[in-house]
C-alpha cells in the first residue's frame, strides 16, 4: 500500500508563502520536497506585460531548489512559483503559488550630467546629482559603471552624500564615445531608500576647444585642437570681485538670460540686487555658483581694457546679442563641455564642486573617496 496521497502543500514546500506580500531581498526563497525528488521548478516575474525567468538550480539531492541569487530579485514585483514533484512512491505533485516582493515607501533617482546622445566637449565631467543623501555610497557606486571607446582609465569623486563625478585622468580625446550604465534599480542606498534606474546614457566627445582667460592682460585666447583660433578681449571681474582662477567647464548655454545680483549674493542696503539685466546676451554658465562668460553690451569700453564685472567673464557684445561679436562669435564655437582656464585673477581657484570643475582636483585626491 502507498497510503494516502499528500496534498500539495505537503508535498511541496514554498518559501515565501502562498500570497505573501512585501517580501525583502534577505527572505529566504525556496522550493523543497520532505522525499522524493524535484523534477521541475519555474519561478516567473511579471513585469509590464512580459515575463521573467528566475534563474535557480535544483540541488544535486533532487530535494531543493534556490535562485542563483535570490538578492538580485527586483522589488515591487509578483512572482509566480510553478514546482513539479515525484514522491517517495513515484506519484507527481504539482503545486503553484505567488508573491510579491517588497514595495519601498522611497525610492532615489541619480540626475546624469551629460544628457543622453549629446556631443560634448573634451573637459566634460559626468556627474550624478541623487535626489536623496546617500548613506551606502559603496552600493550604489558598485551599481554606476562609466566605459569609453577608446578605453581610458576612468574613476568616480563623491562631493557630499549627494553627488558623485566620474572624469579620466586627462581631457577626453576627440571622438571617444563614452557610455554610463545605471544598475540601481532596488539598490539599497539608505534604510528604506532604494533605487528606480536601470538604464544607459551616452554620449561622443566632439573637438578640442580650451580657452585661457587672462585676467591681468583682459585677453582670451581660444585654441581648437592645440591651434589659435583667436585672442580676443575680455572684462574680468572688478578688484572687490573678482573671478576665480581655475579650469571652469562650461554646463549650460543660453541665448540670453536674466542676470540679478540678488540670486548671488550681490545685494544693496535696501536688499535689491547690486545689478539686474534682464536681457544678458550669448551667456555661458561656467559655475553653480553664478559665474558665467557672456556678452556685455553696457560697459562696450571695458573689454580689452579694465576688469569691472561681478566675477563674471565678459565679451564685447550689442543689445540683442550678435554673431558678428565676439561673445556671439564665440558663442556659435562652444559647446557644453568646452573648458576655460582663468589664470592671474586676484582670486582662489575654483572649487572642484562648483560645477563640473573637477579638473582643478590633482588625481590622486580623485581617486580617494571624497
Amino acid at each position: 500500500m502507498f497510503g494516502k496521497p499528500r496534498s500539495p502543500e505537503d508535498a511541496i514546500k514554498v518559501a515565501p508563502d502562498d500570497g505573501a506580500k512585501g517580501v525583502k531581498p534577505n527572505e529566504r526563497i525556496e522550493v523543497s520536497v520532505p522525499d522524493g525528488r524535484l523534477e521541475s521548478v519555474k519561478v516567473v516575474r511579471a513585469q509590464d506585460a512580459q515575463e521573467f525567468d528566475v534563474p535557480g538550480r535544483i540541488d544535486e539531492d533532487g530535494m531543493t531548489w534556490r535562485p542563483l541569487d535570490p538578492g538580485a530579485l527586483p522589488l515591487a514585483a509578483k512572482y509566480s512559483v510553478d514546482a513539479v514533484a515525484l514522491d517517495g512512491h513515484g506519484r507527481r505533485s504539482a503545486r503553484h503559488t505567488t508573491f510579491t516582493t517588497y514595495v519601498p515607501d522611497e525610492r532615489f533617482i541619480g540626475y546624469v550630467t551629460p544628457e543622453n546622445r549629446a556631443t560634448v566637449g573634451t573637459g566634460m565631467i559626468v556627474s550624478l546629482e541623487f535626489n536623496r543623501e546617500i548613506s551606502d555610497r559603496a552600493a550604489v557606486q558598485r551599481a554606476i559603471r562609466v566605459t569609453s571607446k577608446p578605453a581610458v582609465d576612468i574613476a568616480p569623486h563623491w562631493f557630499g552624500d549627494t553627488r558623485l563625478d566620474f572624469r579620466p585622468e586627462k581631457y577626453w580625446k576627440p571622438g571617444t564615445k563614452v557610455t554610463v550604465d545605471l544598475d540601481l534599480r532596488d539598490v539599497q542606498a539608505a534604510p528604506g531608500v532604494y533605487g528606480l534606474q536601470d538604464k544607459s546614457f551616452t554620449f561622443t566627445v566632439g573637438r578640442s576647444q580650451v580657452s585661457l582667460v587672462d585676467a591681468a592682460a583682459h585677453t582670451m585666447e581660444v585654441r581648437r585642437d592645440g591651434e589659435v583660433l583667436s585672442t580676443v578681449p575680455i572684462t574680468a571681474g572688478a578688484p572687490k570681485t573678482t573671478t576665480y582662477n581655475g579650469r571652469m567647464v562650461v554646463a549650460e548655454m543660453y541665448e540670453v538670460t536674466r542676470m540679478n545680483g540678488a540670486t548671488v549674493g550681490f545685494t544693496d542696503d535696501d536688499g535689491k540686487g547690486e545689478y539686474d539685466i534682464k536681457d544678458v546676451p550669448h551667456a555661458i554658465r561656467l559655475t553653480t555658483s553664478g559665474t558665467f562668460l557672456h556678452g556685455n553690451y553696457w560697459s562696450p569700453n571695458a573689454p580689452g581694457n579694465t576688469n569691472v564685472s561681478h566675477g563674471c567673464v565678459g565679451l564685447r557684445d550689442v543689445k540683442g546679442g550678435s554673431s558678428a561679436t565676439p561673445a556671439g562669435w564665440f558663442f556659435d564655437r562652444t559647446l557644453i563641455g568646452d573648458v576655460v582656464e582663468v589664470v592671474n585673477s586676484d582670486d582662489k581657484k575654483v572649487a572642484p564642486d562648483n560645477g563640473l570643475s573637477g579638473w582643478n582636483m590633482e588625481w590622486k585626491d580623485w581617486k580617494k573617496a571624497g
